[in-house]
């Protein structure tokens, strides 16, 4: 049996960044990695690393992951492109939202819209997911500018998206593991 990693954990001020754990190991001679496992960033590196190696290593890799994170759609603007590329590729130009925007009051959706005024929110805690996953509820709340409700029109429009199944699977996972009451949108 291999020899469990030693492991160290950081607490951090929220306003300097993220809770770091790092785990050394014996098995791994030069690389370094790191993940996000909810609010804590998880890196990686060589057992043989030197505390101040590891003190910049991990400066490097915590930067990288928010380079990573923020890059994705970042902005509303990019939010608006995106939402302007699904509804070309998945319903044929049939919707325009005025406004798509991400917002932190959401607790208990990943995202909604208003057809009245087509604007669509998406929760702020899907900036960190997978871009399919991001698209996945971006296409959802397109759908519902065209279908109100989640009746069989609506779910064969959704279902245009090749990954359709893959990220409700996904974001039920968030959901279950979480522990959180959400809703697969609205």
């Amino acid at each position: 049996m291999a020899a469990q990693p030693r492991t160290q954990s950081y607490r951090r001020n929220g306003d300097i960044g993220p809770d770091v754990q790092v785990r050394r190991s014996a098995r791994r001679r030069r690389t370094v990695s790191a993940y996000r496992d909810g609010n804590t960033v998880i890196v990686l590196i060589p057992d043989k690393f030197t505390q101040a190696e590891e003190r910049d290593w991990v400066g490097r890799m915590v930067q990288r992951l928010e380079t990573k994170r923020t890059r994705k759609f970042s902005s509303d603007k990019q939010l608006m492109n995106r939402a302007a590329e699904l509804a070309k590729r998945y319903l044929a130009n049939a919707v325009e939202p005025t406004s798509v925007r991400w917002v932190k009051n959401q607790r208990g959706r990943w995202g909604s819209c208003t057809p009245a005024d087509r604007t669509i929110r998406l929760s702020h805690r899907l900036a960190e997911m997978p871009s399919w996953v991001i698209d996945y509820v971006l296409l959802h709340e397109l759908v519902h500018l065209i279908v109100p409700g989640h009746g069989e029109k609506f779910w064969k429009l959704v279902d245009n998206y090749p990954s359709a199944q893959r990220a409700r699977g996904y974001l039920e996972g968030v959901a279950a593991a979480a522990s959180l009451n959400v809703d697969d949108c609205s």
